[in-house]
C-alpha cells in the first residue's frame, strides 16, 4: 500500500496502456499471440512442403549395418539418431513417424521444421551445445518424448560447429533414457552441395539413391563421463565418413593432424 499526500492508504497504481487504461487479460494475450504469416512466407512453406516430400518419397534407401530391429526385438527399446548438420535433410528419409528431432534455431532450422512436420516427425527447437539458450528446456523435452516410447535425431555436431565436433546432447540423452545412441552418416548419391556453408550442407536431389551407414550402438551408463561418451560418437562418425563419402571426408578433415584422424582416415590418407 501506499500513501497520498493526504496520509491516505492508497491501493498500488495497475499496469496501464499507452492510452492510460489497464490491459485487460484479453488485450495481453493479443499482445502475446504470434504474428500472422504473410502471403509470401505461406506461399515458400508451401513450396519447401512440396518439394521435401518430393525427395522424401523419391529417393531410394540402401542400408549398410543396420541394427535398428535388433535393438527393437533384444530391448524393446528405441535409439537415438546421431547424425551430422550437413546430413539433415537426408536424414528424414531414414526417420520413423513421431521421430523427435532436436531443431536449432536458425535459418537452417526454419527450413528444416517443414519438412519434419510433413513426414510426421515431431520438431523441438533448441540446441544440442552446453549453455546455450533453450537447449536445457529443449532436450528435456526430448527426453519425455523418448520416454515415452519415440526415437529422436540430433544433428550433434549443431547448430554452429565446428564440423563434425560432437556436443554432449546425444550423450546426456542416452544417459537419462536409457536407449543407445546410432551413429549413422546418409549421403546421397546426387545432391546439392553447399560449399560456403560451415557444414557444408547437403540436400538430396529426387529420385537420387541414398546410403545410410549405421555404426555400432553406443550405450551410456549413469557412470559414464559425456565427454568421453561424444568422443566415442565423434569417432564412429568420421569412419563411417571416410568410409562411405571419402571424398568429402578429405577436404574436412585435410587440416587435422594424422594423429588426431581415425584409423580408416589415416590408411586413406
Amino acid at each position: 500500500m501506499y500513501q497520498s499526500n493526504t496520509g491516505i492508504p492508497v491501493p498500488p497504481q495497475s499496469e496501464e496502456t499507452p492510452s492510460g487504461i489497464a490491459p485487460t487479460r484479453a488485450h495481453r494475450r493479443r499482445q502475446s499471440a504470434p504474428k500472422k504469416l504473410t502471403f509470401g512466407k505461406r506461399l515458400e512453406l508451401f513450396g519447401l512442403r512440396w518439394f521435401f516430400t518430393l525427395i522424401r518419397r523419391t529417393v531410394r534407401i540402401r542400408v549398410i549395418n543396420d541394427r535398428r530391429d535388433q535393438i527393437r526385438y533384444q530391448s524393446d527399446r528405441q535409439f537415438i539418431y546421431a547424425i551430422l548438420h550437413a546430413h539433415q535433410v537426408a536424414a528424414v528419409a531414414l526417420s520413423d513417424p513421431n521421430t523427435g528431432a532436436l531443431v536449432s534455431r536458425s535459418r537452417d532450422g526454419d527450413l528444416l521444421v517443414p519438412l519434419l512436420e510433413s513426414c510426421g516427425c515431431v520438431p523441438i527447437r533448441g540446441s544440442s551445445g552446453e549453455g546455450r539458450k533453450g537447449g536445457a528446456t529443449a532436450l528435456s523435452q526430448l527426453i519425455r518424448h523418448c520416454q515415452q516410447g519415440h526415437p529422436a535425431v540430433i544433428a550433434v555436431d549443431g547448430p554452429k560447429g565446428p564440423r563434425g565436433k560432437v556436443q554432449k546432447g546425444a550423450a546426456m540423452l542416452a544417459q537419462k533414457t536409457g536407449i543407445p545412441i546410432l551413429p549413422v552418416v546418409l549421403v546421397a548419391r546426387r545432391r546439392w552441395l553447399f560449399a560456403n556453408a560451415w557444414d557444408r550442407m547437403q540436400l538430396p536431389i529426387p529420385f537420387c539413391r541414398l546410403d545410410c551407414r549405421f555404426g555400432d550402438p553406443i550405450y551410456v551408463q549413469e557412470s559414464d563421463d559425456l565427454a568421453a561418451i561424444a568422443g566415442q560418437v565423434e569417432t564412429s562418425l568420421e569412419r563411417l565418413e571416410w568410409a562411405e563419402d571419402p571424398d568429402e571426408a578429405a577436404i574436412i578433415h585435410a587440416r587435422k593432424p594424422a594423429n588426431e584422424l581415425p584409423q580408416a582416415a589415416q590408411k586413406a590418407a
